[in-house]
């Protein structure tokens, strides 16, 4: 369980990169955001969001052009990075190919000036931690890539920082290989209880590994919350669009009251929404519907009504697409299990049943 204390704060950090003659561009745009001390927390978004840029202001590869970072109440927004207790595992894990794997795991520890016995004693926790005392002598050129990624954990690790920064490190592994490590990174932040601040635009992989999401877009973070909270309750179209698939349907507020509305939707119908925390918004409004809240009945029963245009079938679920009567296309997830569900195919007529409580207006 994530404590309560602070490991980072990010105070109105904005960086901005000069580009030819007189351009420039804003790559962070008065970025705040507090991380917990042992927490897993995830950085999300799609490429040149800025998460990256974020991930190495705290790494001290870059300097903001504006605002502070603080270390455990520490500002340490213009400290080098080796005066930083923070250490990074990249994409490519720069390994040294010519060197064993216990040589890897000590080379940051020799260049720090520890004793030997020292080194010796650490690197046999590493290798235990991650799984691997079997290929100490073994070089990193005749490992694989997923054991490679558990020697630049060790590495990184071995010196204790208080935090940990992961940039992409498994976007180069198979899908099968990805799974496995996305558990073994979870387990080993758990078991070392240090801050681990991962960078990724794999959604899956956010929701599966985080304490906390931070969705960010355009330099700018838009929602900070656990993985519950950011994909039952987006705040506006991006982030209900890039966690999950989603459905959006377009209507107006006909009546309110206790942190729900009343809609009226422009395919026909009406259905009861929860009230984004900040109020509701004017003029027409967007609601989001994730698939698996929605259900096939006979035609004519339930909330909506469409007709069917393609099945996808997944071995655990199968995608039912729709076109509503007034052409939005949704998107219905049915569990392939025994007597679930109603028998479809394409072109058919069918109801749509949504589950009480799990609309939600956007803010946009």
């Amino acid at each position: 369980m994530a404590s309560t204390a602070n490991a980072i704060d990010a105070r109105g950090v904005s960086k901005v990169f000069k580009g030819a003659g007189q351009d420039e561009v804003r790559a962070l745009d008065n970025v705040s955001v507090t991380i917990r001390e042992n927490e897993f927390f995830t950085l999300l978004g799609p490429s040149g969001c800025g998460k990256t840029t974020l991930l190495r202001l705290i790494a001290g590869f870059d300097f903001p052009t504006e605002g502070e970072i603080l270390l455990h109440g520490e500002n340490i927004a213009l400290l080098p990075p080796y005066k930083r207790p923070v250490n990074t595992v990249f994409q490519n894990y720069a390994l040294f190919p010519h060197m064993t794997v216990g040589q890897n795991i000590a080379f940051g520890l020799e260049m720090l000036g520890k004793p030997k016995d020292e080194i010796a004693a650490r690197v046999s926790e590493m290798l235990k931690l991650v799984r691997m005392e079997e290929l100490k002598d073994r070089r990193t050129s005749q490992i694989s890539g997923g054991q490679q990624q558990r020697v630049a954990l060790a590495r990184a690790l071995a010196p204790r920082p208080k935090v940990l920064l992961l940039d992409e490190p498994l976007s180069a592994l198979d899908y099968k290989l990805r799974k496995d490590m996305q558990i073994e990174l979870k387990r080993l932040q758990h078991d070392t209880g240090i801050t681990f601040i991962f960078v990724t635009h794999d959604q899956e992989e956010a929701l599966t590994m985080s304490d906390r999401i931070a969705v960010m877009s355009k330099g700018k973070i838009l929602q900070v919350g656990s993985p519950h909270d950011i994909y039952v309750r987006p705040v506006d179209h991006f982030v209900a669009n890039f966690i999950g698939e989603t459905n959006f349907l377009k209507g107006k507020v006909i009546s309110s009251k206790g942190g729900k509305a009343t809609v009226e939707l422009a395919p026909g119908g009406t259905l009861l929404a929860d009230v984004p925390e900040a109020g509701l918004p004017k003029g027409e409004i967007s609601l989001v519907v994730r698939p698996e809240n929605a259900t096939l009945v006979k035609p004519g029963k339930g909330d909506l009504s469409g007709t069917v245009e393609t099945i996808v079938y997944f071995g655990t679920d199968t995608h039912v697409h729709l076109k509503l009567t007034d052409g939005t296309a949704f998107m219905v997830r049915q569990q392939n299990a025994a007597g679930s569900g109603v028998d479809v195919k394409t072109g058919d007529k069918a109801g749509i049943a949504i589950a009480a409580g799990t609309p939600r207006i956007l803010m946009d």
